[in-house]
């Protein structure tokens, strides 16, 4: 196992003494090419260009000698020092940090940015990555090969954002460019760089935060709003425990896209965004979506309105994780359904129409679960009784997938 190994940031600046130090006792010497060609790199040290850092960490323990590793910005922030630290290349770490290259990015645009969400993007991460993007005003987001700022807006397709994208930071190459999403497939860009996403109303930051990325006590409590905050004349299947089982069973979370498909008031489309999923709401009647693009904006939160006739307008979304079906019956359900989201919820009037979702749901290989939900709402002052809604609610999910 190497003596000693050290991890170095670098964010253009001058090597620190520490840094330097470091350096000059190497006997092995890991990074990208720009880095094993700065002038510290002792010219007997052996080099390993910096690739698979699994790759590295296993030669580096192997060695017998004083190993260095150079990465760009802080390698303690989403970095090498978690491989390298990882049980079994059983490697004891100094790190010597630099400015992160989200900092740098939003130092480079003259933003604050512990407002923002930071997610990184690989292929297999990216969707994720862009529901965050759909879902949130602020985002930096670090790319990777097959995972950069034209992928993100090819996906973005139908949401608005501008980019400020931020390539080679700290090199002699660094070069920033602002462009609206729509127009970032148009370019190459060279990899790696930092997109930082930006979009809807964003707050001018007179006061400080608590809590870096999105506060989650912003906004009043609970799962779920009264219908008063949505008009108050709600249907069925958007009344309040109704509501409340939905989410409940759906459980949508940050990086998820949630389709509401017939979004009437927008109570529960509104809900899933406050509960920080991207959402896609769907409704055939204008005033629905004029009503639920009033909602979302009353409450400060970001989704993407489609007006169309379900199932006919779902052929072009972009896949969704979990899905509640407001309206159009067995037929909808069974669009969803051919497009393998991990859960659906919908409800039902009578027996007869659950059992035939029931079905439909079982059929295409989900899960199904049924609960008859009756709730009375009572006046306090009398005791007597306002209101009375009963709906059957409908779950299905895919066995072994995860979130």
């Amino acid at each position: 196992m190497a003596d000693r190994v050290t991890v170095i940031g670098w964010d253009g600046s001058p090597l620190t003494d520490a840094a330097r130090a470091a350096l000059g006792a190497a006997t092995l010497v890991a990074g990208a090419a720009h880095h094993l060609a700065l002038p510290e790199v002792p010219a007997a040290a052996e080099r390993i260009r910096l690739g698979s850092v699994s790759l590295a960490a296993r030669r580096i323990a192997a060695h017998r000698g004083t190993a260095v590793v150079l990465a760009d910005g802080d390698p303690g922030f989403f970095g090498v020092v978690r491989t390298l630290r990882a049980p079994e290349f059983g490697l004891e770490v100094e790190v010597v940090p630099a400015v992160s290259s989200v900092a740098a990015a939003f130092a480079r645009a003259g933003m604050p940015w512990d407002d923002a969400e930071v997610v990184v993007a690989h292929p297999r991460t990216l969707r994720r990555a862009v529901n965050v993007c759909r879902a949130h005003t602020k985002v930096a987001v670090l790319t990777s090969p097959g995972a950069g700022p034209a992928e993100l807006g090819l996906l973005m397709e139908g949401v608005h954002r501008s980019f400020v994208i931020c390539e080679e930071l700290g090199t002699e190459r660094e070069q920033v460019t602002v462009v609206t999403s729509d127009k970032a497939a148009d370019h190459t860009w060279r990899d790696p760089n930092v997109v930082i996403v930006i979009g809807g109303p964003v707050a001018a930051g007179d006061t400080a935060g608590w809590i870096a990325g999105r506060d989650p006590s912003a906004g009043p409590r609970g799962w779920t709003l009264p219908a008063g905050e949505y008009g108050g004349d709600l249907g069925e299947g958007e009344r309040e425990p109704v509501r409340i089982g939905q989410l409940a069973r759906l459980g949508p979370g940050l990086g998820d896209l949630v389709w509401d498909i017939g979004c009437g008031s927008g109570a529960f489309a509104t809900d899933a965004a406050r509960a920080g999923a991207a959402v896609i709401a769907v409704d055939r009647d204008r005033d629905a979506c004029a009503r639920t693009d009033a909602a979302a904006r009353r409450h400060g939160v970001q989704m993407q309105i489609v007006h169309g006739t379900a199932p006919q307008v779902l052929e072009n979304l972009p896949e969704p994780d979990v899905v509640r079906v407001g309206g159009g019956g067995a037929a909808v359900v069974s669009a969803v359904a051919d497009r393998r989201p991990q859960r659906i919820v919908t409800h039902a009037a009578t027996r007869d129409a659950a059992e035939l979702i029931g079905r439909n749901l079982t059929e295409h290989g989900y899960r199904v679960e049924c609960a008859l939900l009756q709730s009375v709402e009572l006046d306090t002052r009398a005791w007597t009784e306002k209101e009375r809604s009963v709906a059957f609610l409908l779950s299905g999910v895919l066995p072994a997938r995860g979130r």
